[in-house]
């Protein structure tokens, strides 16, 4: 099973899976884009709209890109003030803007080691200069950490279709090596979908495209 058939299924079956309430990220995020500016933004994996809107009603230009018809169909009922693509994101040749930043919610853990590699090139091409990246990710301390089959160092793959990386701190900041870190940190997020409430336990990273790295 691939990508698109995964998350296709998962949105055909469950709708707006994690409800309506956005994640915590989102409005930290928003905070530190609108502090430093951000005007226009990117949100791959974009789901149907629920991080989306958040910064689209704080008056910033959103454009969402997402993998499944299901989830983008929503999204656009959803959270009509964004625009939004149906694409893969390690693609993203769908316009040839450039962007001040881009929010990326638990979208690089769904990757193996060279397709996070691919998916962070194809971001930096989507920046403008000293553009901005907002990311968050499983952390080692999640409690499915180790189950499933382990394909490469801490990525285990416990649903067909869905391997997913466990990353430290220094692991985190390995992946960015082209960005100038501001700020890394741990969130607990909720969620309740399925009928089963439990927390994730993130790591988020909030960098800024080194100069040299965007030509």
């Amino acid at each position: 099973m691939d990508k698109q058939e995964y998350w296709e299924g998962r949105y055909a079956a469950e709708g707006q899976i994690w409800g309506e309430t956005p994640s915590r990220s989102a409005q930290e995020a928003k905070i530190m884009f609108l502090f430093n500016n951000v005007k226009t933004m990117l949100v791959p994996g974009s789901g149907y709209g629920r991080n989306t809107k958040v910064f689209s009603a704080a008056g910033l230009e959103v454009t969402g890109v997402e993998i499944s018809v299901t989830a983008f169909h929503i999204a656009r009922r959803f959270d009509p003030q964004s625009n939004f693509y149906l694409g893969n994101v390690l693609n993203m040749s769908f316009d040839s803007v450039k962007y001040d930043a881009i929010y990326a919610y638990n979208v690089l853990h769904l990757f193996k080691q060279a397709e996070r590699d691919l998916f962070i090139q194809r971001c930096i091409r989507k920046l403008n200069g000293e553009g901005l990246v907002y990311f968050t990710v499983f952390s080692e301390k999640e409690v499915d950490f180790g189950k499933g089959q382990e394909t490469e160092p801490n990525t285990f793959e416990s649903k067909p279709g869905r391997p997913v990386h466990y990353f430290t701190e220094d692991d985190l900041k390995n992946e960015l090596k082209d960005f100038n870190i501001i700020e890394t940190g741990m969130l607990d997020e909720p969620e309740n979908h399925g009928g089963t409430a439990h927390v994730h336990v993130l790591r988020y990273v909030f960098a800024r495209l080194k100069p040299q790295d965007n030509q």
